[in-house]
């Protein structure tokens, strides 16, 4: 079984949705007994919360239902994910600081990225931008990006880890 972790910041916004949307992806690929993923926040501001509303209807706008209920990213979450995947550079550094604290090495690229490294759009800032203080129409534009970036990574674990079987 291969396992992902999303974080973000507070884990309300944009890794519930990258979640909800990996997710998806998964079970429209029939691959829940291959792949699960999960998400936390590096801060636990809003541990046991529900996501934020308008990342509650936007995903829901988009067919996807959001139920995760907000943590806190742990050292033991270092080990027990094969990836962890990261929405903008400050998250990045406090869990990179997190793992070379715990583990006293540096986790690989392969462990520890930026979401939008696997986003066939990006441009420049390879963030996915907060919407936390934005309009509907940020949170709408972080759906995106996070929904191409998921795919994305998807076809990337598929490939890697040889999660589809080819027929002859």
């Amino acid at each position: 079984m291969v396992k992902v972790l999303f974080v973000c910041l507070g884990n309300i916004c944009r890794s519930p949705v990258a979640e909800g949307v990996f997710n998806d992806l998964i079970q429209k690929h029939n691959l829940e007994d291959k792949i699960s993923c999960d998400s936390a926040g590096t801060k636990g501001w809003h541990a046991g919360q529900l996501p934020d509303h308008r990342a509650i209807k936007n995903a829901l706008d988009n067919g996807i239902a959001l139920t995760h209920k907000g943590r806190e990213i742990h050292a033991t979450d270092l080990d027990a994910f094969d990836h962890i995947v990261v929405m903008d550079e400050s998250n990045f550094k406090d869990v990179y600081e997190m793992y070379y604290k715990t583990k006293n090495t540096t986790p690989s690229t392969e462990k520890l990225f930026l979401l939008r490294d696997y986003d066939p759009k990006v441009t420049g800032v390879k963030e996915v931008p907060d919407p936390y203080y934005g309009s509907e129409l940020d949170f709408e534009e972080v759906y995106h990006i996070i929904q191409r970036s998921c795919k994305a990574l998807l076809d990337s674990l598929i490939e890697k880890h040889r999660l589809v079987e080819e027929t002859i």
